[in-house]
């Protein structure tokens, strides 16, 4: 897979937006069996398409569906997989910041497999046949490697002889579920992993004690194989990036740490742009930028120094400042600038108005025009 040098943007968004108040009252009717899927369809159609001129009129060459068909930024995704099951309030190891958790997951009811009918094509395609003329859409999906975390694959010997045979099936899975989108039309797929945020903190952590990190080395390997896997099998012009998120459930967080624990692994993963979280200091300094970046002229790092959490709007000069303080390490031409997430990774959305939220994506392009110009 080669790169885009036009992908990501100067100015460019995670993908997740606030549901409107109308699309979450059509999705309690349809939970409730008052309303039909056909009508809640219709609202979310309806919503979707306000969303998109929304973005476009703010200037962004690439727009998402604000993930309004999910409900969660991650599950949906991997309950439409074949072999894969619908979990209502699992039990989780950890909260979010706050001792906030969210009650649902997945579990293995068979081997990992494409469905040629998942539900994510069926939004793609209203997706792309709302973007104005010159626009992108841009598909978001979860990392692999989330299905080797969190009981997901707790019981992959019912199926499966080795974890490697599952690996294999997931990268198989997966490039022919990215490959239905490109058939589709998609251009730009984004690939969403708290992964690399989870093995940040544990590995951070486990520093110096080689016994209690070796889980989460083997995962970093496994997630790198999953990913290599995968990208290594895709079309030429379609541009893949990700985004490496700490957790963003109702403006709280899960993981901390700098990128310097897991760049060694992701530096030469063949991706377009890599999304870093960089809003805080949680996030660590901009030191390991030149690990991520790894001296590819054609990858952009697009820095989320523009908070998506609370409503209050960062000082254009000091995002200016970091931008040139982050161009000390990677060139300003491969930097671009973003939200540090989405605004909902799951339906209930963070804690700010749309209105709110409107504002800190003009803010992204605003900064970004001065920065770079149009």
């Amino acid at each position: 897979m080669t790169q885009s040098t036009t992908i990501p943007f100067r100015a460019d968004l995670v993908g997740s937006l606030l549901r409107p108040a109308d699309l979450k009252q059509a999705n309690a009717q349809l939970k409730a069996g008052t309303i039909t899927a056909a009508a809640e369809a219709a609202v979310q159609h309806q919503e979707v398409a306000r969303i998109v001129a929304a973005q476009a009129k703010l200037g962004f060459q690439a727009v998402t569906d604000g993930e309004f068909s999910r409900e969660y930024w991650h599950l949906d995704f991997l309950w439409g997989l074949n072999g894969v099951a619908e979990v209502r309030h699992a039990q989780y190891d950890k909260n979010f910041e706050g001792d906030i958790a969210p009650a649902d997951n997945v579990r293995l009811n068979g081997r990992v497999a494409y469905n040629p009918d998942h539900p994510f094509f069926a939004a793609f395609s209203y997706l792309n046949s709302v973007v104005p003329a010159g626009v992108l859409a841009k598909q978001t999906i979860p990392t692999p490697a989330l299905l080797f975390r969190d009981h997901r694959s707790d019981n992959w010997a019912d199926y499966y002889d080795s974890l490697e045979a599952l690996e294999q099936d997931v990268i198989k899975a997966y490039v022919q579920t990215i490959q239905h989108f490109y058939d589709l039309g998609c251009r730009y797929l984004q690939i969403d992993d708290t992964n690399w945020a989870f093995l940040i903190h544990n590995l951070r952590r486990t520093e110096g004690d080689a016994a209690a990190a070796k889980p989460y080395v083997e995962l970093a390997e496994r997630s790198h194989r999953l990913l290599a896997g995968i990208l290594s099998q895709l079309p030429d012009d379609l541009a893949v990036t990700s985004h490496i998120c700490r957790g963003n459930f109702q403006s709280t967080y899960l993981f901390t740490g700098g990128y310097e624990y897991v760049a060694d692994y992701i530096k030469d993963l063949p991706y377009s742009g890599l999304f870093l979280e960089y809003d805080n200091a949680r996030s660590g300094s901009f030191a390991p930028l030149a690990t991520l970046w790894n001296g590819d002229a054609n990858k952009t790092l697009v820095l989320g120094l523009i908070t998506s959490k609370f409503p209050e709007l960062e000082d254009p000069a000091a995002i200016k400042a970091r931008l040139q303080e982050a161009a000390q390490t990677v060139p300003l031409a491969n930097l671009a600038l973003s939200t540090q997430c989405g605004f909902a990774s799951t339906e209930e959305g963070n804690k700010l108005t749309e209105d709110q939220q409107w504002a800190k994506l003009q803010l992204v392009q605003d900064i970004a025009q001065d920065v770079w110009g149009k």
